[in-house]
């Protein structure tokens, strides 16, 4: 009984990372520049590989195989924010600007079909 617990409760944090994975990797198709597409894989890295290894752990039960997956969680728990942090700080050095609401919203304003230039 209590090892079927374990393997719903297993499946189920696998399947919603896969979930959260997919939707992270859809994000990095469609956003549409660096800053969105950080925000996407950093779902990726934290949420969906951090349910991915939790139901790995439980699959795995509690032994070395468990410690060493635990160890790979804390690493990129740890390290995803600080490289996404990173990330963001040399792209701002470099001068690459977010493509903000307003910037949008003007060149959609621009852009309008039957505008006077």
């Amino acid at each position: 009984m209590i090892a079927t617990l374990v393997d719903i409760a297993s499946w189920a944090l696998i399947a919603a990372g896969a979930f959260f994975i997919l939707v992270g990797a859809l994000g990095l198709w469609r956003m549409p520049e660096l800053f969105t597409r950080m925000h996407a894989a950093s779902v990726i890295d934290t949420l969906g590989a951090g349910l991915l290894i939790a139901g790995l752990i439980l699959q795995a039960g509690f032994d070395l195989v468990a410690l060493k997956l635990l160890f790979i969680f804390l690493l990129l728990f740890i390290f995803g924010p600080v490289v996404t942090h990173a990330l963001a700080q040399a792209a701002l050095h470099e001068k690459i600007e977010p493509l903000l609401t307003e910037d949008r919203r003007a060149s959609r304003a621009h852009d309008a079909p039957g505008r006077q230039q």
